[in-house]
């Protein structure tokens, strides 16, 4: 799963995405340091994983994982071809989700593209070309829709659709605000609509302003994520570049000093994963133990699947325990014998932290 990380030049973007994936993107106090998007991926924090590892002496662990690009910075008249414009859009079209970066700190000696710290306007900014993109493409279905519909009235619900997305854009509000039915849903699918996509914010504050009450600008983003229901995580970009070159134990060492529980990061992460609707199933054994991504939903022989196609098409049962009566119990053996491990079939929808092994035919 890709996860987009935008935002207007110089917010801490590529900060952000060093500090994610240490990857060493390029980073610069200039617009479009960022030019072809960097992509890195990393694992989703778990700790269950390395106390499960411990449990079964396992070889080897391992973590689901999410994919951060790092796309340009955006500007006014993107969607018209300013900037890197259609290039940008199409960059964030790739990805699943959006994590948008919003400076909420004042700092002279760093430039502000439009030359003055404002997140709303920022927001606002970049909400409105994508909005602009996506009516490009809505009037281009919906003149689609009733040129075919004319042959074919199938096409009206179509073009009901379409016009129902344009009337709220229109009125500045993205395409997930709305309500679709599942049909509408099946309609709009393909259409890869830029306000779509689920979005997470995330407000850059300053060194200063850590472990204090929220600053007036990232009460104004909570406010504004809040009309669209979506979440905010507050950290300064700044320090989560520090703790991402640490050790475990100095990064644990650093947090305390600084009165936090867990880093910026792993909140972003862990939230990120929850955005896009996933979850985890484990399995264990001497071998390996390992972290496997999978939609919330999703019923017992697909999640097989995702371990090999050959174990969702000779699926048999799913024997399962949960994480937590694993480790209340200390070993597989005592849960079994205690009766807490389950036998589960083909209409078994999986649950967050069970542990599982699968039974099939080959």
């Amino acid at each position: 799963m890709k996860i987009g990380i935008v935002g207007l030049p110089n917010v801490g973007k590529s900060t952000l995405f060093n500090s994610i994936t240490n990857a060493g993107a390029e980073c610069a106090n200039y617009p479009f340091c960022t030019i072809e998007p960097n992509v890195g991926v990393v694992p989703v924090p778990d700790e269950r994983l390395d106390i499960l590892a411990k449990m079964y002496e396992s070889d080897k662990t391992t973590h689901a994982i999410i994919e951060f690009v790092d796309i340009a910075g955006l500007v006014k008249g993107a969607s018209k071809g300013e900037g890197l414009g259609n290039k940008f859009l199409s960059h964030i079209r790739e990805t699943d989700s959006i994590l948008e970066v919003v400076r909420c700190f004042d700092d002279s000696n760093i430039v502000h593209v439009d030359g003055s710290i404002d997140p709303i306007r920022d927001i606002e900014t970049i909400n409105l070309e994508l909005i602009f993109a996506d009516l490009d493409t809505v009037n281009k279905r919906i003149e689609r829709a009733a040129k075919l519909a004319k042959g074919d009235k199938k096409y009206l619900q179509e073009e009901d659709t379409f016009k129902k997305v344009r009337d709220a854009l229109q009125d500045g509000k993205p395409a997930r605000m709305l309500n679709f039915s599942d049909e509408e849903k099946e309609v709009i699918k393909d259409a890869f609509l830029l306000t779509m996509k689920p979005i997470l914010y995330v407000a850059n504050i300053s060194e200063g302003d850590i472990g204090k009450e929220e600053n007036a600008y990232v009460k104004q983003v909570r406010e504004y994520a809040k009309s669209e229901n979506a979440d905010v995580i507050t950290l300064c970009v700044k320090i989560e570049e520090e703790l991402s070159a640490l050790t475990d134990d100095d990064k644990k060492e650093m947090l305390e000093a600084i009165g936090l529980e867990e880093s910026g990061l792993d909140k972003v992460i862990k939230a990120s994963y929850d955005l896009l609707g996933l979850m985890s199933f484990l399995t264990a054994g001497k071998k390996e133990v390992r972290a496997w991504t999978i939609n919330k939903g999703t019923k017992a022989p697909q999640a097989a699947g995702k371990i090999h196609s050959d174990f969702e098409r000779g699926f048999i049962k799913a024997e399962i325990v949960s994480y937590d009566d694993l480790i209340k119990n200390g070993s597989y053996q005592k849960v079994k014998e205690l009766g807490l491990v389950r036998l589960e079939g083909k209409d078994y929808i999986m649950q967050e932290g069970d542990v599982v092994e699968f039974k099939f035919n080959v």
